[in-house]
């Protein structure tokens, strides 16, 4: 909502994917619809499947540049159960790496993975899950470089 507020991200350019559980007050859904935000709620994507989705998003950003924020509670907590805000019923990591690829090609310019808590996961899967999403994000940036250099 701030970098809405301040113009330093185009809402018209911006998807959401995967939202899902009672959000804490109706504002967080209506606010970024209203601006123009494109919302994807779980139900959404789990019948369109990840390569529908990554289509709808990729007509969104187009071919200007893009900052892909992963936070890594889209995922189920049976996958991510470190972080602050888990919620059930998310994607599989196959579902999120399937996304994530459908990412080749874009203007990638920066990424984060988000809202990992190691203190709320002692077994470390939710660390690793992160480090996963990261490299497949990494790994379409270094694909794309590789083609501009040819």
């Amino acid at each position: 909502k701030r970098a809405i507020e301040e113009g330093v991200l185009d809402p018209k350019r911006t998807i959401q994917i995967g939202l899902r559980g009672s959000m804490y007050d109706l504002e967080d859904f209506a606010y970024g619809e209203k601006m123009g935000v494109r919302l994807v709620r779980i139900e959404e994507a789990m019948e369109k499947g990840p390569k529908a989705v990554m289509a709808v998003a990729r007509k969104i950003v187009g071919d200007g540049p893009v900052y892909v924020s992963f936070d890594i509670d889209m995922l189920d907590p049976v996958y991510a159960p470190g972080t602050g805000t888990p919620e059930v019923g998310g994607f599989t990591t196959f579902q999120a790496q399937q996304m994530l690829r459908e990412l080749r090609g874009l203007n990638i310019i920066g990424a984060d993975v988000v809202e990992v808590s190691p203190p709320f996961d002692p077994s470390g899967m939710t660390a690793y899950a992160g480090v996963v999403m990261m490299f497949e994000i990494l790994c379409s940036m270094a694909e794309d470089v590789a083609k501009r250099r040819r």
